[in-house]
């Protein structure tokens, strides 16, 4: 492997690990999609809204980093997706920006719209946020309308578009919501931001009316949730996917190529098996189990539940890789990551649309000081979830959401 092949494949790991964060992040998403459901009273919501606003930044920020990313190691993919399918990012950015609004403006005082409106927008962006994020990721395996062609700078001097890539369709991404893959993975990336908000709020609240309501949102919640991904994994790996010869660049059409990548790429596959056999032991256990019954899923359930949070909960762990294993899935092993559904050879693999190797190389040394940034938030996380949330200390912080 010579050394940009190597950077690229470096740069995939590190958005995919960015992504992976980004979905672990989402349980603020989720708790706010549940608000309703576990808060009944005025207090008991912002006993909620003030566990979640603590870390709600964190989401928006890492969003904003993911993007970068793709900005600086994969031009092309940014200018074509985020500057062609621009209703999908603008609407993803408009539930971002009014979660923003609700959390500054929710108890200020003379506020003219009210608690509730405010309450109206974290919902919104507690559904929208990941269904649309979800959604948005799904294209990376089902593709999209676009074409690329590089020659339009050289036409640029005659009068033509200098622009490179262009959006086939006049929905702009919208035309996604018409494919029932992307739904089934808009809708795992909701009920999964749901089942970690019911992790952190049980462990980062005590209050026990609220932990009760947490314990039933979950049995429903993670039922659901591995119906749904478990389909849609399915049609993942039944699905043709697109590869790209090495040799030439030409891509073409590989039936079962996801299926392929799991089979070539083991450490892959083992991560998304660890995934789903954990998953499904503690939801059959759960539901079936005797009182004296005890597995390790539902050990690790019941640390959650009595607030007893393990150093690393590995619930939340698996999950972590998971996603990052199915985002490896969609860039490595010659696979086209964004297929074009328009014209075939302007999909987008990482050896066709990345930066230079000089920008890929300087990148990799600025990528270094990564760890420092992750140890001060790790420090900051810790810091702010010391002290378990409660009706009492919400009322005597100075800064409540």
């Amino acid at each position: 492997m010579d050394t940009l092949t190597f950077l690229q494949h470096y740069w995939w790991f590190i958005i995919s690990l960015l992504g992976a964060l980004l979905v672990f992040l989402l349980f603020v998403q989720g708790g706010q999609a549940l608000l309703y459901r576990i808060g009944h009273t005025d207090e008991e919501r912002n006993l909620i809204v003030h566990s979640l606003g603590r870390k709600w930044e964190l989401t928006f920020t890492t969003l904003v980093t993911f993007g970068g990313a793709f900005f600086a190691s994969f031009p092309l993919f940014y200018s074509t997706s985020f500057g062609g399918a621009v209703y999908v990012w603008m609407a993803i950015l408009l539930c971002f920006v009014v979660q923003a609004v609700a959390y500054e403006y929710r108890r200020k005082p003379s506020n003219v719209f009210g608690k509730r409106t405010y309450d109206a927008f974290l919902l919104i962006n507690g559904l929208l946020g990941p269904l649309l994020l979800g959604m948005a990721v799904g294209t990376l395996f089902t593709g999209a309308e676009f074409t690329v062609d590089r020659l339009n700078l050289a036409n640029a001097a005659g009068g033509e578009s200098a622009v490179i890539s262009q959006w086939a369709t006049p929905w702009h991404g919208l035309e996604a919501a018409a494919n029932p893959r992307n739904w089934g993975l808009g809708l795992s990336v909701m009920l999964l931001s749901m089942i970690l908000a019911c992790q952190f709020l049980a462990h980062d609240i005590d209050d026990e009316p609220i932990r009760l309501r947490i314990r039933s949102c979950l049995r429903r919640i993670s039922g659901g949730f591995v119906a749904v991904f478990v389909i849609w994994l399915l049609c993942l790996l039944t699905a043709d996917g697109w590869t790209e010869d090495p040799a030439t660049g030409v891509i073409c059409a590989e039936p079962h190529k996801y299926l392929h990548n799991l089979q070539e790429m083991p450490a892959v596959a083992g991560l998304l098996i660890a995934f789903t056999l954990s998953i499904d032991d503690f939801v059959i256990s759960y539901f079936t189990a005797g009182s004296e019954v005890s597995t390790l899923a539902m050990q690790i359930y019941a640390m959650t539940r009595k607030r007893i949070s393990p150093e690393v909960n590995a619930l939340s762990t698996i999950l972590f890789v998971t996603v990052l294993a199915l985002l490896l899935l969609a860039g490595w092993n010659n696979t086209a990551y964004y297929p074009s559904l328009t014209e075939m050879q302007s999909s987008l693999t990482i050896r066709n649309s990345s930066s230079s190797e000089f920008t890929l190389r300087t990148m990799a040394w600025v990528s270094l000081f990564v760890p420092f940034i992750a140890a001060y938030i790790a420090y900051a996380w810790r810091a702010l979830t010391r002290k378990p949330v409660t009706r009492e200390t919400m009322r005597q912080d100075d800064h409540s959401y």
